[in-house]
C-alpha cells in the first residue's frame, strides 16, 4: 500500500499519460531537459545524479517504458515518480485540478487518515 504522498505522486504521474501519448516528443524533451538542466546542479556522486541517469535510460526506451514507470505501483517506479522529471508538463490548471480530484479519492477512500 502507498503512503499518502506516493499515491498522489502517482495521480500526478497518471495525468502525465494524456499529454505523453498526444505528443510524445513535446513531454519527452521536456523531461530531457529538465534533466540537462537538474544534472548541473547535483553532485556528480549523489543519490540525484542516479536517479537522473535512471530516468534518462527509461525515457531512451521510448513512451511505452515511459507510461508503464508513470502509471505503476511498483516500488522502482514509486522512487523513480519521486525524483520526476516531468516538471511543466501540466500547466498549473491541470496539477490543481489533479490534486484536487486525488483529495476527494483520498478522503473517500481512507476516511481515518
Amino acid at each position: 500500500m502507498l503512503r499518502r504522498e506516493e499515491e498522489r505522486s502517482l495521480w500526478l504521474h497518471r495525468a502525465l499519460l494524456g499529454p505523453l501519448l498526444r505528443d510524445p516528443e513535446r513531454v519527452l524533451d521536456k523531461a530531457r531537459s529538465n534533466i540537462r538542466r537538474w544534472s548541473g546542479a547535483h553532485r556528480p556522486d549523489g543519490m540525484s545524479q542516479s536517479w537522473l541517469r535512471e530516468w534518462e535510460r527509461v525515457l531512451d526506451q521510448g513512451v511505452d517504458a515511459v507510461a508503464d514507470v508513470l502509471a505503476s505501483r511498483a516500488p522502482r517506479a514509486v522512487e523513480l515518480r519521486a525524483n520526476s522529471p516531468f516538471a511543466g508538463v501540466l500547466d498549473e490548471r491541470e496539477r490543481l485540478a489533479v490534486h484536487q480530484s486525488f483529495r476527494r479519492h483520498w478522503a473517500a477512500e481512507h476516511p481515518a487518515a
